[in-house]
């Protein structure tokens, strides 16, 4: 039987700082979703920003540790720290789309992105295991709210959102995963490198559940998909597209490069 209402489950999801508890949390609301253990119901409104541990400390951009090549100690911490940050991030950028935008776009976008965060919650866990591993811990260093100011300056426009957390920052993890992939193979590390692997397979499930997603919000306003894309991307996001591009698994998630060749 239903017993909580969706979106209060996933605001209080949101407002879940401690990093264990949220990666708990979201995985619990895809699977009680899934079981149709909650109600279809809106009245608790989504946060202007989800909580984060209380001891993260916050940097500009510029100041984050330098990730290097992974090569010393202090660079593969660097580097996995970071990684694990985006990861978790993540989670929040995935519950806040489907807690914001999910009754009015429907039960599908629903299951869509409260999967997506299921998937970023499992890649956090298994990044901050890792961070273990070598010695450290999750908040051990520095961490910028690059991808948070990307939420927020969308948070008003469905379209906006998909066109730039999706179709520019998870697309931008299929450019530049591979490279560090092969370092890491390289380098001997097999657990990491199968860490890797499994983020990049799934990430190109992510990109194409919100390129497809936005050619449907487009197609419901009677929009050209990659006009739009190409406005909003030049309105909401400030870094520019920057080559490679990784065009096989942009591809894959059906985000061809008629779309950001052009803006390149």
């Amino acid at each position: 039987m239903s017993t909580r209402s969706l979106s209060c489950a996933i605001r209080e999801a949101l407002l879940t700082g401690e990093a264990k508890e949220k990666v708990f949390a979201a995985r619990t609301i895809a699977r009680d979703w899934r079981m149709e253990r909650l109600e279809w119901q809106f009245e608790c409104a989504m946060p202007d920003r989800p909580a984060w541990p209380r001891d993260l400390h916050l940097a500009a951009p510029g100041k984050m540790p330098k990730r290097g090549k992974g090569g010393s100690e202090k660079g593969r911490i660097a580097l996995w720290h970071a990684l694990a940050h985006i990861e978790f991030v993540a989670i929040d950028l995935a519950l806040d789309m489907a807690g914001r935008f999910g009754e009015q776009r429907g039960p599908q976008f629903m299951s869509d992105f409260l999967s997506v965060a299921a998937d970023e919650a499992m890649h956090f866990a298994l990044l901050d295991r890792k961070l273990r591993s070598l010695g450290s811990c999750y908040g051990a260093l520095p961490v910028h709210d690059g991808l948070w100011e990307s939420a927020a300056r969308t948070a008003h426009d469905v379209k906006a959102r998909l066109a730039i957390v999706p179709m520019v920052l998870e697309a931008r993890g299929l450019d530049v995963t591979p490279a560090t992939l092969e370092r890491i193979k390289r380098q001997g590390d097999e657990n990491g490198a199968r860490i890797l692997q499994r983020i990049l397979d799934d990430e190109i499930r992510h990109v194409a559940i919100g390129t497809r997603h936005f050619h449907e919000t487009c197609r419901d306003d009677d929009e050209n998909p990659q006009k739009l894309w190409r406005n909003l991307v030049r309105r909401y996001f400030s870094g520019g597209l920057k080559p490679p591009f990784n065009d096989s698994a942009r591809s894959m998630a059906g985000l061809s490069r008629a779309f950001y060749a052009g803006l390149a």
